[in-house]
């Protein structure tokens, strides 16, 4: 048997095995070091951050109303006798609009006045016979009530007599007509609905976040459109609610129609506003794409400082707008937004700007 020398098994190593190695390396059987640790790098779009003062306009919706609309009743129940207008009438101050059938309210006075009457007679008598010495005091005293007794009854009948008829309490125009001559209604039923328009006193009522309600004070400028106004309304924020309506969840402003306007209006009307806020607020203006999984007031975006590498940084929401999103804190100490590529970024990764490239106009 012969055995091989030492020199004769490296020499047959390295005809054999070597070929073997190249050909695994380049086939791509082994993984070079330096391609394990080469990381990819991500081409994003990139602008410079710049803190300003930001007033966006806000835009709202809601109706017009009087703030004054009143829903009017008869004091007694009964039986309606007249209506004498009907839903969108003009009415003045003071003007009869209803009344109940007189018949029994009548006779309910003329019972009073009756027992007013009699009152009277026996607390003259009981007066004169205690003068000379026949009625004693407690008959006196109990006939001076009585006849107090008299009056206050005769009173209520004549308050009940003068609220059997319903007048409008302002110049405007009636909104809605509950029921119909020959009803019967109870004490406090509603028969009539209107509103102060006959004063021009017209106001919108509309809703905003939170965030636009601290934006707002009041007399900012707005602009209202209607469809029934061909002209923008001017006004003013007249009105800011104290608490959140529980209904819409959200605050309510009440803007006030600047007086002297042409103005052709109804109330329930729908209307579109847009608020001027007076009230400027320190912040960055980024564009809306460059916000990620924004929620309850916070969002994240990508920021550099060396345009190398991107940091995810969580930033607090301010007023939104079409294109535009107000940043209130968290890009303090950053100098660049990523503004396109943010899908396949995360915290850490390396980047290189390119720029966009627009087409020339022809």
């Amino acid at each position: 048997m012969n055995l091989k020398s030492p020199n004769n098994m490296e020499n047959t190593i390295k005809t054999f095995l070597y070929p073997l190695l190249c050909i695994l390396i380049s086939c791509g059987g082994v993984t070079n070091e330096n391609e394990l640790n080469k990381e990819e790098i991500i081409p994003v779009s990139l602008i410079a951050l710049q803190e300003g003062e930001n007033g966006n306009p806000v835009q709202a919706s809601g109706i017009f109303t009087t703030e004054d609309e009143t829903i009017l009743s008869f004091k007694n129940g009964g039986i309606i006798q007249q209506i004498l207008v009907n839903e969108g009438d003009k009415v003045t101050k003071g003007q009869l609009l209803a009344r109940l059938n007189m018949t029994e309210i009548s006779a309910g006075l003329q019972q009073a006045n009756l027992g007013l009457e009699k009152a009277e007679r026996d607390y003259k008598r009981a007066l004169q016979l205690f003068q000379d010495s026949v009625a004693t005091r407690e008959q006196l005293e109990n006939a001076k009530t009585a006849h107090d007794i008299a009056i206050q009854q005769n009173k209520a009948a004549q308050f009940n007599l003068n609220f059997s008829e319903i007048r409008a309490n302002n110049g405007g125009y009636v909104l809605k007509r509950f029921v119909n001559e020959g009803q019967t209604v109870g004490p406090g039923s509603p028969i009539l609905q209107i509103n102060g328009a006959g004063n021009a006193d017209w106001k919108l009522k509309v809703g905003v976040s939170d965030k636009q309600w601290t934006l707002l004070t009041i007399g900012d400028k707005a602009l209202i459109e209607t469809d029934l106004s061909p002209e923008k309304i001017k006004a003013q924020v007249f009105r800011k609610s104290e608490g959140i309506d529980p209904v819409s969840g959200t605050f309510s402003i009440t803007l006030k129609l600047n007086p002297g306007q042409n103005l052709n209006l109804a109330s329930g009307v729908f209307a579109r506003a847009v608020i001027y806020p007076s009230k400027q607020v320190s912040g960055w203006s980024i564009p809306y794409d460059a916000l990620l999984d924004g929620d309850a007031g916070e969002g994240f975006v990508f920021v550099t400082n060396d345009k190398k590498m991107v940091k995810k940084a969580k930033v607090k929401l301010g007023q939104i707008a079409k294109d535009e999103i107000l940043i209130l804190s968290g890009l303090e100490n950053f100098t660049y937004l990523v503004i396109s590529g943010s899908a396949y970024l995360k915290d850490g990764t390396k980047i290189k700007e390119v720029q966009k490239h627009h087409n020339p106009k022809n």
